[in-house]
């Protein structure tokens, strides 16, 4: 499966979808769908994308689901000579900007690369070379000479800025590049969806598709609303522990296989998180098993997702956080395994089969 699961992951990454313009990665994704799985998505006021799969009667509905955006930027002031400042869209780390390669993203396609300037090393004073630039002290040049320039190109304040979208391998079984988080949880829905298509039984599931998660997760909650379902399966990244300045976040390494969220809890803002329902715990350590797949763990502080809303929809749903490790979150250039990504859709495969009527989703004498 990596072959095909790596050819959908480099065209969404390549693919611009910064939050709140999400309509191009939402068109290949919806094209990936009709080619693989022969479904053709609905979507919504949010641009949320999603495709139902019927199944029995009496057995719990369950939401599939991960993001589908990018965090990034907008053009916040067009300078008089063309320079172009940019406000932050979602968690974009200041000391990771200096110098990258930016795509601002046009609306009639017309896209303009730029960089995101970095002073020159010989006009550096001794007192900045150890200072990280705020990103309101940054700018982009994208080759223009004036604002005039700018407004011929159809750059205006509100445009879309994003990291140059890029996708390279990284020895065998690697992918380093741009938007890792969360077009990878995007190609595995996807090779989900083919398996879908073909199966017969099993229980109703929306594979969907959300918008606006990097803008404090708003995509996902009308959705959730309207589906209404009683089992929520959330994709994104877990944090990789396996480098030298994250040893101690927990046990998650690239190439040990898919991972499992027993608790989140943001900690900063939204004061937001999620523990998972004990039955969703036991059936994907059960699955993994039984699709020998080894199942790595996770517990942070600091993390997110749509889940943390989805769970509070209509008189509660049963929710887990699954996803891949990943190095180097929110950054140009962010790290995944492909093994990683085979084994999530082999254990969501063997999930998904093992819902059907009757699946207890009760909590009375639940203890774990």
């Amino acid at each position: 499966m990596t072959d095909a699961l790596r050819k959908v992951l480099t065209d969404l990454m390549e693919t611009p979808g910064l939050a709140g313009h999400e309509d191009r990665v939402r068109n290949r994704i919806a094209d990936w769908l009709h080619k693989v799985a022969g479904v053709d998505g609905q979507t919504d006021r949010m641009g949320n994308l999603w495709a139902t799969f019927p199944g029995e009667a009496g057995a719990p509905s369950v939401l599939l689901f991960t993001h589908m955006d990018q965090l990034g930027f907008v053009v916040r002031k067009v300078e008089s000579d063309g320079f172009l400042r940019l406000e932050r869209l979602g968690g974009v780390p200041e000391r990771a900007l200096a110098a990258q390669a930016v795509l601002v993203c046009v609306e009639n396609g017309c896209d303009v690369p730029g960089v995101i300037a970095n002073k020159s090393h010989h006009a550096t004073s001794p007192e900045e070379k150890y200072q990280v630039v705020r990103y309101r002290d940054l700018y982009v040049d994208a080759g223009f000479a004036s604002a005039e320039d700018t407004k011929a190109a159809g750059v205006r304040i509100g445009t879309p800025v994003v990291y140059a979208p890029r996708a390279m391998a990284l020895g065998e079984f690697r992918v380093a590049g741009t938007s890792v988080d969360d077009r990878a949880g995007c190609a595995a829905l996807i090779q989900i969806a083919r398996r879908l298509a073909a199966r017969e039984g099993g229980p109703t599931v929306h594979v969907a598709f959300t918008t606006q998660e990097e803008f404090n997760l708003r995509g996902a909650l009308p959705l959730a609303q309207r589906l209404n379902p009683d089992i929520a399966l959330q994709i994104d990244l877990m944090l990789a522990s396996d480098t030298p300045d994250a040893g101690d976040l927990g046990e998650m390494k690239l190439g040990e296989g898919p991972g499992m969220s027993l608790y989140s809890f943001h900690g900063r803002g939204t004061l937001n998180g999620v523990i998972p329902h004990p039955a969703l715990v036991r059936l994907a350590e059960d699955s993994a098993e039984a699709s020998e797949v080894t199942l790595q763990r996770s517990a942070q502080t600091g993390v997110l997702t749509d889940l943390s809303y989805v769970q509070l929809v209509g008189e509660g749903v049963a929710s887990l956080d699954l996803g891949f490790p990943m190095r180097y979150s929110h950054s140009a250039l962010e790290v995944c395994d492909m093994r990683d990504l085979d084994g999530l859709v082999s254990l969501l495969d063997e999930m998904l089969a093992r819902i059907g009527p009757g699946f207890d989703l009760s909590r009375v004498g639940g203890a774990v």
